[in-house]
């Protein structure tokens, strides 16, 4: 039971991740800065991935 919570919440994150690294590429063209940001936000969310997979 607890393994199927702990896969879906690595399921959102992987998400939200997918989110914004799509949301990171379609501005990096028209706001470089806005694009960084959000990848920053990916990295951070990858990070937690990584810990709670392992």
């Amino acid at each position: 039971m607890i393994k199927l919570f702990k896969q879906n919440k690595v399921s959102s994150l992987q998400k939200k991740y997918d989110k914004l690294m799509k949301e990171a590429y379609d501005v990096s063209r028209s706001n470089p800065e806005l694009s960084h940001q959000k990848q920053l936000e990916a990295q951070a969310i990858q990070r937690e991935i990584i810990t709670r997979s392992n």
